[in-house]
């Protein structure tokens, strides 16, 4: 299988690895948006041996091309629909893609977002991925898994926690999540990030609702901020006191069957403010007839790892694995099989 690499930050050198390692696939080319890394090989950004394939920031390289799939994974933009434009035209190139950018269910934003996906794929005679943790796992695939446990289904409710307190990157965390800012004038979860989520999670919402055999009702956002109750040192900088610590995502929709589910994300400083010990990242809760709870946890068999190479490895993992199945799908929008929960009540 023939692999185009598109960006190399942390889960892109994640996947960049494994396709440099995986005897069955051959990098063809890799696209790159630091200017610093156009040039190099991809096996020095991998920190692997020379692969003979140079990094470019030309697209009109990487479309060129002859790829069975591209490996999209550059930082989420805003908004949105920013990064459509150039999807497209790989679609339309014939190159199959798979993203952690969203593409799980184009359609919930409409026939305007949706239709020029689905008509460059089509037209390319290939398939449109959306894959990730979450979201990608834990609502789209681990709720339908567990609900298959139960003979009735009430609530559902999915929680993230990420533990800001260890991540290097200033950038993400003071600017763009707003830690250390003044709540009345750097609240994140009023701004353009907040739009960008809402949309993103809409469709892992609307993914539960389909794989559950209902329809999204209503969806109601209830986004805060928490602040420091006193001065908090993290990798990435200092947050004084009665400044922003820590943001909840939190989205709540009902289903046309009655089913309620509640989403949430929860980015803290400190474990001091999330109430959810340190080893548990996700928690997936189903109630009704028997009431299910499961817990996720990523950890690196290395004790000195980075606390961010489980997730990083993780998320390559569900990359990697899926693209036989993207590849050998009818054109279009990619889809899991659906579950057989005709049963409950």
């Amino acid at each position: 299988m023939k692999i185009i690499q598109w960006a190399t930050g942390s889960v892109g050198r994640t996947t960049l690895r494994r396709l440099i390692d995986h005897p069955d696939f051959e990098l063809v080319g890799v696209y790159v948006t630091n200017p610093d890394k156009v040039g190099r090989d991809a096996g020095e950004i991998a920190k692997r041996p020379p692969t003979g394939i140079l990094c470019t920031d030309n697209i009109e390289e990487i479309l060129a091309l002859d790829a069975d799939i591209v490996i999209h994974v550059p930082l989420i933009s805003v908004p949105y629909d920013r990064q459509n434009a150039d999807v497209i035209r790989l679609l339309r190139s014939g190159k199959n893609v798979v993203s952690t950018n969203g593409f799980y269910r184009p359609h919930v934003h409409g026939e305007a977002y949706a239709g020029p996906l689905l008509a460059a794929a089509v037209a390319g005679g290939v398939t449109l991925a959306g894959v990730g943790i979450n979201p990608g796992v834990v609502a789209e695939r681990l709720v339908p898994m567990h609900a298959a446990l139960m003979a009735r289904l009430e609530r559902i409710r999915t929680s993230e926690v990420f533990d800001a307190s260890k991540s290097p990157s200033a950038g993400l965390l003071f600017d763009a999540m707003a830690f250390g800012a003044d709540p009345a004038i750097g609240d994140p979860t009023k701004g353009a990030i907040a739009q960008m989520y809402d949309k993103l999670y809409a469709e892992t919402i609307d993914y539960v609702a389909t794989k559950l055999g209902t329809t999204v009702t209503s969806i109601v956002n209830r986004h805060h901020v928490t602040l420091a109750p006193e001065d908090i040192t993290i990798v990435a900088g200092a947050i004084p006191a009665g400044t922003v610590a820590a943001t909840t995502w939190h989205w709540d929709a009902v289903f046309a069957n009655g089913v309620t589910m509640e989403h949430k994300i929860l980015w803290t400083a400190s474990h001091a403010l999330s109430g959810i010990g340190e080893d548990v990242h996700w928690v997936v809760e189903l109630d009704g007839r028997p009431n299910v709870r499961a817990t996720l946890a990523l950890t690196d068999p290395e004790p000195d790892a980075p606390p961010s190479r489980p997730p990083m490895d993780a998320t390559g993992a569900v990359i990697i694995n899926l693209l036989p199945n993207i590849v050998q799908a009818d054109p279009g929008f990619f889809d899991f099989p659906a579950p057989n929960l005709s049963g409950l009540a």
